[in-house]
This record gives C-alpha cells, structure tokens and sequence, in this order.
C-alpha cells in the first residue's frame, strides 16, 4: 500500500525549497562582498620599516601602522577596507572599488610628515606639535579653500614667528613642508620650479601670537584640502612603507569577468544537470534539486561568513558542483549495485547509503586537508580560493549525503517506487535473479584484464617521467611574475591593436623595453605587458593614465618584488608537501599504509605531469597555477580512494589471499566495479572546467587548463598507476609472508 503522506512530505519540502531560494537568491548574491577580482580596486602589501636606525618593529608598532592606515583609508571614502597585519613585519591593504587608484596608494604611502622650516631647511616645528584633530579645511579671506591648522602651544608659534621675522627680506619665509626628504629636497631648489614640492611658502611680516596657521596651496581646491586636512588629522606614520606586491583591477575588468564567469557556470551546470537526469533519471532529478540547495547554501554560508568572493572562488563554487555530483553518483551507482543484483528498491537504498558513505566520507576529507594546506599557505586570491573550496566542500557533502537521501528516502518509503526500478535507470535485463550468489552484479568492462593493460601503462607513465624530467630541465617553466618578479600590465581596448601600437605608447611614456608584449587572438582587442623590473608609483600611475586614455578602459597593474616571488616558490612546495604528508597519515589511518603510498605517488605524478605540461606549451606559471595542482591533489587522492575502498572491500570477501592471481583479480574486479562512476565522475567535472575555459574570464584561463588536465590524468592514474603500484607493493608482501590476512586489509 502506498503511503502518500511521505509524497506528500516529499512535494512540500521540494516546494519550500523552491520559494525559499527563489524569494531569497538575488538578495543573497548581491549582499556577498566581491573581491578586487571582480569589482575592480587595489591591494598593496607593504614591508614596515623603522623610521630611525635602532627602532624596532613589533606588534604593537604595526597595530598602530594598521590604524593610522586605516584612518586614511577613511579619506578615500572606501567602505569596507580590508587592513591585515601578516607577520612580523607587514601589512596588507585591500580597497575594493576604490575609484582613483593612483591617489589611494599616494594616500597610503605618504608619511604625512608635517614640517615648519626656514628658507634653509631648518626645522621649526613639526606634526608633533599639532593639536589632535587641529587640522580642518575652510577659506581665507579672498575666498580660496586653506587649511588652518592649529598648534599645542601658542607661544612656540610665537617664538618660531620671531625667529623667521629676525632673519629679514628676502629670508623672513616659513615653509611648510610634507614628507620632506632630508638630502634631497631643499627650498631654494624646490622655489625655481612652477610646481613645488612643498605645501606653502609665506613670508613672515609680524610675530603671531595665536596657536594656528593657514596653509593656501597655490593649486588648492576644496577637495583637496579636505584631503591634506583629513590626512594630518589621521596622523603621520610612524614607520617607512616599502612596496613588495601590489596589483590594480580596473573596474570594467572585474565586471567583464564577473559577468563572463557566471555565464559560464551557468552553462556548465546546465549541462551536469542534463547529465544526471539523462543517467540517473528520478535520483538525477533529486540530484539537481539538492545542486540547486547546494548553490544557494554555498552563498548564504559566504553571506555569513562575511567572506569576499573572488575569481577563483567562483571557479571553486563551479568545481564544488562537480564534488557534489560525485557525492550523488557514488551512492546512486551503490544503489544501481544493489538494484541489478535483485534487491528490493528499499532494501538497495539502505545498502547502497550504507556501503557509500564511508567512500563518500574519506573522499571529501582529503579534498579539504588540501584545501586546508591552500588557505595556511596562500595569497589573498588563494585564499580567496581556497575559503570557497571548503565553504563547497562542506555545503556539499550535507546536501548530497543527507538532503538527497532525504528526499529519496521518502519516495522509496512510500512504497510507490517498488515496482519502478526502471526509474533507477537500471533495465529489466541487467536484474539478476535471487540464486545468481553474486556479491556485485556483471559490468560491461568484465572482459578487460586492467592489470595487464595498467603495467604496460604504469611503464609509458615511467618513462613519460623520464622524458618530462629531461623536458623540465631544458625547457624550465614560464614562471609568472607571482614567482620570477616583475610587473604585469593588462589591458583591453575599444579599437583593434597591434604590438607596433603599443610599443610606441611605451616609447612614449619613456618606460622600458617590456619582456614581453602579448595581444589576444579573439579580436586582438586586449593584450598585456610583462616588465623584468618593478615600476615606480609614478610610472604606474602614468600608465593608467595614458593607456585610459589610449584604449578606452584602465589597465590591470601588478607589481612582485623578487623577495615575494621566492617566498611565494617556497610556500608552494611547502604546500605540496604538507598536503601529501598530511594525505598519507589520513589514508594510513583509514585504510593501510600501502594504500597511503601508492595513492601518494599516484598523486604525485599528476602533480608532476601538470608542471610538464605548462612547461612544454609554455603556458604561464602563476599563483593560482598551485592551487589548480594542490586541488587536483585532493581530487586525485579522491579518485583513488573510491578505487581503494572497492579493492578493500574485495579483499574483505576473499577472507585469504594465496597468489599473485588472486590480487590481480581483486584489483581488476574493483577496477570493472568502479569505472563506470570514475568516468561519470571525471565527465561532469570536466564539463564544468570547460564551461569556464572557454566561457570564463581570461584572467582564470590557465587556471582552467591546469585543473583539465589534472583530472584527465587523475582519473587515468587512480585506473592505472595507483592500483599498479598498491599490487606490487601487495605481491612482495605475499611473496615474504606466503599468504594475506584480509581481514586486516578491512580495518
């Protein structure tokens, strides 16, 4: 008898679903901070330095530093900034959607040093002697904007007024000075220019016995003298401000790839939806209900978390879906399993959910201990990457594993679907009848002897090993300016063109001969530059500028000083190696540690045939291009495990192993069993990393091709080269001890 209450339950929960996201969704999405990435703005890491020989700098020095930047953060009106103390001895600073870049980093960098000097560079008072908050903007009395600034003690202003009256025509000046540079700047060098570097220069005709002067800048407007106002108020710095790493994102940038990558999620999961109904059918559709949960889950915990979500982060919301799907297919391919050997739709539910969730389980933990290793060691768009693979990793495994079976539950509960195994998509001609004494049904691949086949290919990975060493060591790899330091300008254009064109804007602009000028093939209408060195704030400021000008929209700017590059290099091998170390406990604890070992080195030559790749085709080695392999180290290990947990699981059923036949028919037999959801798998993943390789942001392109072929070969390594090198370790096992206890294989 059908019980239509839990139909019922089924419909109303799918429904409330339904409104809750459909009502909720947009306002979710636009609540949920974007990263420079994608709304344009500027990040700047600084190196503090002392001031004066013999100052340390501590934590406390460099709160201070963080606050007083943050008070001038305040004069750019940027809402949200993102002020971080890294280290021991800097700070990074992120603006999002700072409008006039070049005046954000002139605000951050300068000192606000106010000096009072003579005409011969004397010092007569200083920014110490302001009057806390004695700085306002207003008009003098012709009506042009000032800046009276106000003084602790009347009398010193007195006596300093005296002193410069004693020194007479033409000398009797006071020169107001800001962030003045001893040996390098002087008055009488600075007064020959039509454009001197100090503030006001004023001759002193009487002794002034109030507490506050006002400084008239002869180009002064009420804007910037509020400005030079609010600046004094926030304070001198009280340390030096070395740029190491800075990079600007033009607004229209971050809105084209904001744009061009949603559209392009969009299409890739589209497409894994059709794929899971076409495959799944009625487990599909519930499938692609609890994707649709999935999303929107992902970005409300984002929403509560007050993360930012960047580029990359959306790359990790896109391949999230695919994680997800893989958490379904696992279970639906159990529940498949068990339907085919002539089990009850209710009886292969439970034993399908219950033989899944452990492959499930430990497939996702070592997918987040990389995630985990991507966001200790990463940069800001790392991290920003790395924050939304865990944020996905998590949402998904309680969506896939408890919403899913939830629902489905309920469907198989009522008792409606007992006669519909059809609905399954399993055919009545692949059902076994109750006498077959089977453990798991036929599969299509039973006629391929994978251990043969995978020893031939475990062979051409070796000697593709070999040839890719040998590759590496001539060719090297095309390290970005992440690694090899530099400066990276990207930019787009309204018109068509050439490398001639823009190589006559840098002749112009007096720069030096880039390393490389790149234009785009798809219209040539972008393009960018790759500088050996590290440009000024004035050059950078120049070429946004004139390449606004010039091509219609403002450039993409980022600058890596070498110190960086090499810690960013280190960090990435630290990264590498942790990930895998902390891989190998993981799996030695829940499997064996010859599974640990030969998942690892399976990894390991994925990891290793990603960085041949870049290096043969010359494509570009940057920071995102390590957590594209540190993901598909996780993904990989992932892979694997599923492999794994099915050879355990063959290994428990032979009670004893004798011979080297007897492990050889283990590993083919959890090959044939789990290559149907290796390929499903590695299928909609992989149509979500096209999606955004041919649809998304250039700026992810790399990314993208790193992250393909990681799982191409993944997949082929989990097949072929991590159960090759767990039967050989297994043989000489047999061959020393004679015989296999499986019964440690199943603990």
């Amino acid at each position: 008898m059908v019980k239509r209450n839990r139909i019922v339950a089924f419909f109303l929960i799918v429904a409330v679903l339904a409104a809750v996201i459909g009502t909720t969704v947009m306002s979710t999405a636009k609540s949920i901070k974007l990263g420079l990435d994608l709304q344009g703005g500027f990040e700047v890491l600084y190196k503090v330095k002392p001031i004066e020989k013999g100052d340390k700098i501590d934590q406390s020095v460099l709160l201070s530093t963080a606050t007083a930047l943050e008070k001038r953060v305040n004069v750019l009106g940027v809402s949200e900034p993102n002020i971080q103390v890294e280290g021991k001895d800097r700070i990074r600073v992120q603006l999002a959607g700072v409008k006039d870049q070049a005046k954000a980093r002139s605000i951050l960098s300068t000192e606000a040093n106010l000096t009072i000097r003579d005409v011969n560079d004397h010092v007569l008072m200083s920014g110490k002697d302001l009057k806390p908050g004695g700085a306002k903007s207003s008009f003098d009395e012709n009506g042009h904007p000032d800046v009276v600034i106000t003084f602790k003690d009347a009398s010193k202003v007195k006596q300093v007024t005296q002193k410069v009256l004693n020194m007479g025509p033409p000398n009797n000046m006071m020169v107001i000075w800001l962030d003045f540079q001893e040996g390098k700047d002087s008055f009488k060098k600075e007064s020959a220019k039509p454009h001197p570097k100090y503030l006001s220069a004023a001759s002193v005709n009487q002794v002034f016995t109030q507490d506050s002067l006002s400084i008239v800048g002869p180009s002064f407007t009420v804007k910037n003298a509020k400005e030079l106002a609010d600046l004094l108020d926030a304070g001198a710095l009280p340390v030096n401000l070395e740029e190491m790493y800075s990079t600007s994102i033009g607004a229209k940038f971050g809105q084209d790839a904001l744009h061009e990558t949603i559209f392009a999620g969009a299409i890739g999961i589209a497409v894994i939806y059709l794929f899971m109904l076409f495959f799944y059918r009625l487990p599909g559709l519930i499938a692609c209900i609890m994707l649709s949960a999935y999303l929107y889950l992902t970005l409300l915990v984002f929403d509560w978390m007050n993360a930012v979500l960047t580029l990359p982060g959306i790359a990790a919301l896109i391949l999230g879906v695919g994680i997800a799907v893989d958490n379904n297919i696992i279970t639906y391919e159990r529940i498949k399993d068990e339907l085919k050997l002539g089990k009850s739709v209710a009886a292969a539910y439970r034993a399908g959910n219950h033989r899944s969730f452990g492959t499930i389980f430990d497939a996702n933990i070592t997918t987040l201990l990389a995630a985990v290793v991507l966001f200790a060691f990463g940069t800001s768009s790392v991290k920003g990457f790395a924050t939304s693979l865990m944020v996905s990793i998590f949402v998904s495994f309680v969506t896939a594993v408890f919403g899913s079976r939830l629902l489905l539950s309920l469907l198989v509960q009522s008792r409606y679907l007992n006669k519909k195994k059809s609905w399954f998509s399993v055919k009545e001609s692949e059902i076994l009848g109750l006498n077959h004494n089977l453990a798991h049904p036929p599969t299509k691949y039973d006629k391929i002897d994978f251990v043969s086949v995978g020893r031939k290919f475990l062979y051409l990975s070796i000697v593709t090993l070999i040839v890719g060493v040998i590759i590496l060591s001539i060719f090297k790899l095309n390290l970005g300016i992440d690694f090899a330091s530099g400066t990276r300008v990207t930019f787009e254009s309204n018109t068509t063109i050439t490398k001639q064109v823009v190589q006559q804007e840098i002749t112009t602009l007096k720069l030096k001969q880039p390393e490389e000028i790149s234009i785009s093939q798809n219209g040539a209408k972008s393009g960018s530059l790759t500088f050996k060195g590290v440009l000024s704030k004035d050059q950078i400021a120049q070429v946004k500028s004139d390449f606004s000008k010039k091509f219609g929209s403002e450039p993409n700017i980022s600058t890596v000083d070498p110190i960086v590059g090499k810690e960013l290099a280190m960090n990435a091998l630290k990264a590498l190696c942790i990930a895998s170390l902390g891989i190998i406990l993981y799996v030695s604890i829940r499997f064996q540690f010859s599974y640990a070992i030969s998942a690892i080195l399976a990894l390991l030559h994925d990891a290793f045939f990603i960085v041949v790749f870049f290096s043969i085709f010359r494509l570009e080695v940057d920071v995102t291009f390590i957590a594209a392999v540190l993901t598909i180290v996780g993904y990989s290990i992932n892979d694997s495990i599923v492999t794994f947990d099915r050879v355990r699981e063959n290994m428990k059923l032979k009670k004893k192993i004798r011979t080297v036949d007897e492990l050889k028919e283990v590993v083919n037999e959890s090959i044939r069993q789990t290559l149907g959801r290796s390929v499903k798998t590695v299928l909609t993943v992989i149509v979500a990393v096209l999606a955004l390789l041919i649809f998304g942001s250039s700026s992810i392109t790399n990314f993208s091709i790193a992250l393909l072929v990681g799982l191409v070969v993944g997949t082929y390594s989990s097949i072929f080269v991590a159960s090759q090198i767990w039967l050989m370790i297994k043989t000489r096992e047999l061959n020393k001890n004679k015989v296999i206890e499986t019964v440690e294989e199943a603990k």
